[in-house]
Parts: C-alpha cells; structure tokens; sequence
C-alpha cells in the first residue's frame, strides 16, 4: 500500500465518510489524529446544503473529531459565494431549508418567494418539498429566472437508510419547467475546487480526496487533479465502478485499517 502520509493536504468529505447521522464512522478520530500529528493540511467539504457550516463544526467536535470552522465547505456556503460573485444583485427563490437560506444570508443577498420577481432559483435538499413549491419553481424558470442547484446528489445515507436529496428535487423541477440547470455549484464543481485549494494551498497532486460517493467525492478528485480513495461505507459499492467508469486510485472498505495496513502506511 502506497504511503498514506505522502500528501501534503487532505479533503475529506462528511455523510458517508466522516460520520452518517450522529455516528461517528470507524477509524476516523484515530486517522484524522495521525494527519494532525504529521501537520498535514485538511479540509472537510460537504454537498449538504441542510446543515451549516457552523452545523457541521458543532457536529465535528461533538464527536471528537477536533478542526476549525475555516476547514469546513459546506456547497449551501459555495453557493453563497458563487451568487455573490457572479450575481450579487440576485433575488432568489430558495427550494430547501433554513440552513441553505442563512448561507445565503450571510454573503447579503436578497432572497424571494415571487416566482414572478425572482431572477434565480437555487434547489437544495428539501424535506418539506411538496408541490406548491414545485409549481413555484417551475413558474419562476419558466419566466425567466436562472435555474443553480447545491449539489447534483439524488440521494443521501442516513442510518439505516437512504433518503432523496438535492438531485430529485431538482429533476422534478427540469422537467415542470421545461428547462435544464444551468450550474451545479458543488461536488464535483471546479468553482467549488477552485474555493478548496485557496484555502488548502497545496498543489492539486499533493492533495488526497476521500469519499463515499464516486461521482462527486471521486469524480470531483478526478477532475480536479488530486488523487482519490473511496471509502466503502457510505452510498457507492465496489462493484459500481465498473458501471460508472469512475476509477479511484484507492478503495478502502473503511478508514479503520488493520494492523498489516497500517504496518504498510508506517512503512
């Protein structure tokens, strides 16, 4: 097994990977404590756009996982950023919930429930989506507002389960509308690489990204120029690479190795 450590920065993704629901996943507090050890540079980016930055944070330190709000991307907080920079006079109809709004809120944009004033609408996960609001939707790109999603995602782990997330809702709302996203801002975006690796400050192959899901934790490695491990305890299986063509350049069944692993990493 080629050396663990040979990186110099380290993207890890959360659902599926770092934790699912409350639980924290197998071998992680002990992984992330040896990259600390060695000063490695870390960054945890997430597609949710139903929790915050801040959320994840809390969350992290509740189960141990010790890190930094700066070491965090949410794709609801991207989004924020991307309208901020490309659309800062935007009036945008939000489908999701509070979280994905208070993102928004914190870069200064102007949100809406008028389909008929809204110049953008921005899907995230919703667990309320029902349909009003996807008449809502469909009736403000239908005359004219632009259509973004959070992340492409159809569906999310959750213990036990696993539920539809931003990619469904937003397939609905294509198809009411008649018309086809116009930016995916999250995983596997290179906008939202672009706001990882000037936080990182590493060259793109010196970077590791870790992942449940191939394709957008992999695929967004892939694109991006940084290597790739899929960690087998989130949404894609082993034998979803073959169908999906998408190779990453580790496969581990969790971030908990055994002892002859290990004595390969150390080596």
């Amino acid at each position: 097994m080629e050396d663990l450590y040979a990186y110099d920065a380290y993207c890890f993704d959360l659902d599926g990977t770092i934790y699912i629901d409350q639980m924290r996943l197998p071998g992680v507090k002990s992984l992330i404590g040896s990259l600390r050890e060695r000063s490695k540079r870390l960054l945890f980016l997430t597609n949710t756009s139903v929790h915050t930055r801040e959320d994840c944070h809390e969350r992290l330190l509740r189960l141990d996982i010790p890190c930094r709000l700066e070491e965090i991307l949410t794709a609801g907080y991207v989004a924020g950023m991307y309208l901020a920079e490309h659309a800062p006079h935007a009036k945008v109809m939000v489908i999701g919930e509070e979280a994905l709004r208070k993102e928004l809120r914190f870069f200064g944009l102007t949100l809406t429930n008028d389909p008929d004033a809204a110049t953008h609408v921005l899907v995230g996960m919703d667990r309320l989506f029902n349909y009003d609001k996807l008449h809502l939707a469909a009736r403000a790109v239908r005359h004219g507002a632009n259509l973004l999603a959070v992340n492409p995602d159809t569906c999310c782990p959750v213990q036990g389960d696993v539920i539809p997330d931003t990619g469904a809702l937003l397939k609905a709302i294509e198809a009411a509308s008649e018309q086809q996203v116009e930016v995916v801002v999250g995983k596997p975006s290179s906008y939202y690489a672009a706001k990882a690796f000037q936080l990182l400050k590493a060259e793109r192959e010196r970077c590791l990204m870790v992942g449940d899901r191939l394709e957008t934790d992999i695929l967004f490695g892939k694109l991006n120029g940084m290597k790739t491990a899929l960690v087998l305890t989130g949404i894609s299986a082993e034998e979803d690479i073959a169908r999906m063509n998408i190779i990453p350049d580790y496969i581990w069944t969790s971030l908990q190795f055994s002892s002859q692993e290990k004595a390969s990493i150390e080596s």
